[in-house]
């Protein structure tokens, strides 16, 4: 069951005992202590953990029941570590699903959107990627807004599961505050150690601390405002930092499917197992065996390939075995269970689905992909919110830029998402469609194009241009000044 304890809790008044409030510091080694504590903390570092290949298959062991019924690890056994990260394929085909091409950016000012375009550009969109894997890996994921040296308004995006979020409201769209934990490795001289550094971000500015043997002391700059124009330093009337959601929960995808994903490296990993166990994928029976004990049997059985067995008291010497066939289908039965339940539970879909045989229909293409679809509905949801708020940002950086005020500008996202279509069928339609609909439509919804606004000024100009080769081929040809005077020049 997901934890809400880090996620429902709004900005809290810790007091002591005299009922006044305590220090940042306090508070600050506070939140830390119980974020790191929490459900929801374990669950983004398992999130980030899975997606680089750090399963809990790592750590299996091989056991038997010992004397007395206990359970021994035998470290005498095959003990494969296999890991098939279904998981990781799910996040990459969500996040290129909804961000593997550039969004479109409209609005009614055209130099508002030429702005914009250039603010979201190729880094943005790379940035805008990592935020949906962190996102999908956490449940949440946040981009810092920020001036760089050169005052260039800048974007940066922070880690999920070192950001202690303080909201003003239960709903979470606001916040109060905000602490950043995060270790760096330093040189002393003598030896790398690692440091643990602490960002306080609140509405006067940010602080700044290091942490000694659980507390932590300011260090410099102690407080800083969140930019500076010459020798002044301003404050944003909000705190800089946009939170994109996968889901209104807060809910990483890990949950969905971290219990298959595991039972899939269990399964494949003991199915290598037994396959590597030669020796004992049959059991052998041993009569008048001549020899001291089983150990010096197997000795002699891997060293040799043979054993000596003796007739004993009218009783004749006999290896006979009983064996254990391994049926490899079960377990390729089992494996592709995990695998398309994995599939189902994180809302993916199959890329070797038999839909996709032959020529697919676009209603075939559809179904297949109306899972992730309707995932991506929810998430794209949340980051129109998430890009309402960064637009209140930059709208505020153009005003104090003197490049104008936008902030009453209607500004339209749309996420083109990566669904493969049938174009034949798509771009039939479109002809159909010549008259009824505008020439804009048509060109925003052909699968060719993707800025509907410069095609049309390109067939426009093409059609300008055939108009004029068209009138120059019909224009009547002016005579020579010689010939309409009817004289030939020798």
């Amino acid at each position: 069951m997901f934890d809400y304890s880090m996620q429902d809790n709004a900005i809290r008044i810790i007091k002591d005992g005299a009922n006044r409030r305590i220090s940042d510091r306090d508070f600050i080694i506070h939140e830390i202590n119980r974020t790191m504590s929490s459900i929801a903390w374990k669950w983004m570092m398992t999130g980030d953990d899975y997606y680089v290949g750090k399963h809990d298959v790592l750590a299996k062991q091989r056991t038997v029941i010992g004397t007395g019924g206990e359970i021994e690890e035998v470290d005498n056994l095959p003990n494969n570590k296999n890991i098939d990260n279904v998981y990781r394929r799910m996040v990459k085909q969500k996040n290129n699903y909804l961000f593997g091409k550039p969004f479109t950016v409209d609005t009614d000012n055209d130099a508002y959107t030429d702005i914009l375009n250039g603010f979201f550009d190729k880094r943005f969109l790379r940035a805008l990627k990592t935020i949906g894997r962190d996102f999908l890996n956490c449940g949440i994921a946040w981009l810092y807004i920020y001036y760089d040296e050169q005052g260039e308004l800048k974007f940066k995006r922070f880690r999920p599961y070192e950001v202690i979020p303080e909201w003003k409201d239960i709903d979470h769209t606001e916040l109060d505050s905000l602490i950043r934990f995060y270790q760096v490795d330093e040189w002393d001289g003598y030896k790398d150690s690692k440091v643990t550094k602490v960002e306080y971000y609140k509405p006067d500015g940010i602080y700044y601390f290091e942490s000694f043997g659980g507390t932590i002391e300011p260090c410099e700059p102690y407080h800083t405002p969140y930019f500076s124009i010459g020798e002044q330093g301003y404050n944003w009337d909000k705190l800089p930092f946009v939170a994109f959601k996968y889901n209104q929960e807060e809910q990483p995808l890990i949950q969905c499917c971290k219990s298959l994903q595991d039972g899939l490296n269990q399964i494949i990993s003991a199915f290598e197992d037994v396959m590597e166990e030669d020796t004992r994928n049959t059991i052998l029976v041993l009569v008048n065996y001549d020899g001291e004990n089983l150990a010096e049997f197997r000795k002699n059985l891997a060293t040799y390939g043979a054993v000596k067995v003796r007739s004993s008291e009218g009783a004749n010497g006999d290896v006979r075995t009983l064996q254990v066939e391994v049926n490899a289908e079960n377990y390729k039965a089992i494996i592709e269970v995990f695998k398309r339940a994995i599939i189902e539970n994180c809302m993916g879909f199959d890329a070797k689905d038999t839909r996709m045989n032959g020529t697919p229909n676009q209603m075939n293409i559809q179904s297949m992909y109306s899972d992730i679809d309707l995932d991506a509905s929810d998430t794209e949801v949340e980051c129109q919110a998430a890009f309402e708020s960064l637009m209140y940002f930059i709208n505020l950086h153009l005003i104090n830029s003197g490049l104008g005020d936008f902030s009453n500008e209607s500004v339209t996202i749309t996420f083109n998402t990566d669904l493969p279509m049938d174009e034949t069928s798509k771009i039939q339609n479109i002809k159909n469609s010549v008259g009824i609909v505008s020439d804009e439509t048509l060109l925003a919804n052909h699968p060719w194009v993707d800025d509907p606004k410069a095609e049309l000024e390109r067939v426009n100009e093409q059609k300008l241009a055939d108009i004029e080769q068209y009138e120059n081929a019909f224009a009547p040809q002016q005579a020579e000044p010689n010939e309409e005077a009817g004289i030939n020049e020798e």
